[in-house]
């Protein structure tokens, strides 16, 4: 049980880090052409982030309203974390949210395919946005593994165990 919550703590500490760098995206993105105009970096990298920075300030200056979709990114991160407190509580009766939360990871993979190129992303970016459903999918994983063995031990009958 211990090992089932420290996966999911892991995943839920992903989610809601992802959930809550949304709310701040402007200054992130300045801090980090700060910091790529400051070590090397490929090209490439350095201008896309530009591009984005440049693309977010405007935003924020002009069309302020915008940000509320991220703001609800964010919102939406935090709210599937707290999903995880029923697998946290009852892992083997709520396994079926670790399943949907694989799902879930697996889905990034096309999001990313289809709507990236759509949004003009370099091709470049996409892995990096798929690493988050491939990263994601791991620790889920793991959790659904333990929490299998853990509803095999449970569904024993009484000295099963023994006579084996």
């Amino acid at each position: 049980m211990k090992a089932i919550r420290v996966w999911l703590g892991v995943f839920v500490a992903g989610l809601v880090l992802s959930g809550v760098t949304a709310f701040p995206l402007v200054t992130e993105v300045r801090l980090l052409a700060g910091i790529l105009g400051h070590v090397p970096a490929p090209d490439a990298l350095v201008a896309f982030i530009e591009r984005v920075r440049e693309g977010l300030t405007v935003t924020a200056e002009q069309y302020p309203f915008i940000a509320y979709g991220t703001d609800w990114l964010a919102f939406a991160h935090v709210m599937i974390a707290v999903a995880f407190i029923g697998p946290w509580r009852d892992p083997v009766r709520n396994v079926w949210v670790v399943e949907w939360g694989m799902l879930c990871c697996v889905a990034v993979i096309p999001l990313a395919l289809i709507a990236g190129p759509i949004r003009e992303l370099p091709w470049w970016w996409l892995p990096i946005d798929i690493s988050f459903g491939v990263l994601g999918i791991i620790p889920l994983l793991i959790v659904r593994r333990l929490i299998r063995r853990l509803d095999a031990g449970r569904s024993e009958p009484a000295g099963a165990a023994l006579t084996a």
